[in-house]
């Protein structure tokens, strides 16, 4: 090895230096024939390479001339150092030949475990390491007293039997843990167990009150049919398809009646009630009748307009000349609409082969007052300014629209502007209403756009003073 590497208190005198590596001589040996001296390894490793010359003045060597040098190991041996782990912390400083014997104490040196467990530390941190770290020391458990090795008591440790532990499920039962299997299979009050009806997992402390309320809990009939026990849940399909004691409704019972008997006994009641039960459907479909048609009474009102305006569109205008001028008088009427809301009732009629004395030649318009909702509500007669319009349905883009509008007021003293009563034929001439029976000639309806895609629009509004629309 070379010089000793140390840190030294003093700086040393050169001649206790290797010139080979600058470091206090180990076991030095002197060359006799120059008298140089060198660290025993230095000068070995030196003249290993082949060269067998003085390192110092390149003389020639001979191996028979070089000598250990006592004396001077003495002095080299008597320089004053600090511990090699001073660094580390240790205060210790004395001659370089009482350092092993330091070091024998040194607690900072590092040392193997004694238990021969392959571990090596410092000599302070070895009683933890013995006691609590070494995987070869002996550990004794404290619950079951069985001696271990560190290593084997890692695995000991959570499995003892002989321990007392808390129950899994939190009962607050406390045990040696070779018991706590039988506890949780059988005794704890929070193991969790299935229905022996419907399998579904519950807390045993809980499964009592859950057979108040499980769907397949067998119970009793309560109408004592001698049926076995049925699941809860099946009970309502037992009491109403299979249970032949229980009570039931008669099956026209929307009809009106009001029979109830046994299952067995609901046959006889049918054949003996064939005839009143016939009387009540009868009945029945008679009200369903009555209130599909105020349904549908309803239903128009909500759909009828009520802003004082209608724009009646005649479709398949040419097939309803035709069939009008086969039929003497024939009249089409347009759908009902309001003045305003909460007004007046109001409907346009029309003979496309005219009426009066505009029959055949001319188009025919007239209004006439409809019972409505709100009549009680109304002044009367009424009174209000009519204006009927042909629509002409020239594009505005390419001529300006030319309608056919005529414009009246009512005459208070006719009585059909009078309050109406609830049935009013609509073929009567007193109950045609007021119009025109020449509003326009069959010629000057064909001279421009009036009739168009086959059909016709005639517009019929109500002007209402602005006081009775507020």
């Amino acid at each position: 090895m070379p010089g000793y590497d140390y840190k030294l208190l003093e700086r040393p005198r050169r001649r206790v230096l290797c010139p080979l590596c600058g470091k206090p001589m180990r076991e030095p040996v002197r060359v006799s024939t120059c008298g140089h001296r060198f660290c025993d390894t230095c000068l070995q490793e030196f003249l290993s390479e082949g060269v067998f010359k003085c390192p110092e003045d390149q003389l020639p060597l001979d191996y028979a001339k070089i000598y250990p040098d006592p004396e001077l190991e003495v002095q080299v041996l008597s320089l004053a150092i600090r511990c090699i782990h001073s660094e580390e912390g240790c205060r210790w400083s004395g001659l370089i030949k009482h350092l092993q014997v330091h070091l024998g104490t040194c607690a900072f040196n590092v040392v193997p475990c004694p238990n021969r467990c392959s571990a090596k530390l410092s000599r302070r941190d070895l009683p933890e390491h013995v006691q609590h770290g070494c995987p070869k020391r002996r550990v004794k458990c404290e619950f079951c007293a069985t001696d271990f090795t560190g290593e084997a008591f890692e695995g000991h440790q959570g499995t003892c039997p002989q321990e007392s532990v808390y129950c899994e499920n939190k009962c607050g039962a406390r045990m040696m843990r070779r018991l706590l299997s039988q506890h949780t299979l059988a005794e704890c009050p929070k193991r969790t167990q299935p229905c022996t009806y419907c399998a579904k997992e519950f807390v045993f402390d809980t499964i009592q009150n859950h057979q108040y309320q499980c769907p397949r809990y067998p119970v009793p009939c309560p109408n004592q049919c001698g049926t076995p026990s049925i699941a809860r849940e099946d009970m309502p399909s037992h009491l109403k398809e299979s249970c032949n004691t229980a009570m039931l409704l008669c099956p026209f019972k929307e009809a009106g009646c009001k029979h109830r008997c046994p299952k067995l006994a609901m046959g006889r009641h049918l054949e003996e009630s064939t005839k009143a039960h016939l009387g009540m459907v009868c009945a029945l479909v008679s009200r369903q009748r009555q209130e599909i048609l105020e349904l549908r009474r309803d239903v128009e009102e909500l759909s009828v307009s009520s802003d004082g305006i209608l724009i009646w569109k005649i479709a398949d205008y040419a097939r309803k000349l035709q069939e009008a001028k086969a039929r003497s008088n024939y009249e089409f009427f347009s759908p009902p609409f309001y003045t305003h809301k909460y007004g007046y009732k109001l409907q346009v009629s029309a003979f496309l082969n005219g009426n009066g004395s505009g029959e055949s030649s001319h188009l025919s318009v007239y209004i006439r007052v409809l019972p409505g909702e709100y009549d009680n509500l109304l002044e009367w007669p009424f009174s209000y300014r009519v204006t009927f319009s042909l629509l002409d349905q020239s594009d505005p883009s390419l001529s300006k629209p030319q309608h056919i509008t005529e414009t009246f007021h009512p005459d208070p003293n006719w009585k059909n502007f009078q309050k109406p009563g609830s049935t009013r034929g609509s073929l009567d001439e007193s109950t045609l209403g007021f119009g025109y029976p020449k509003f326009i000639s069959h010629e000057d309806i064909k001279k421009r756009n009036y009739v168009r895609d086959n059909a016709i629009f005639i517009k019929a509004s109500v002007e209402i003073p602005q006081k009775i629309l507020a």
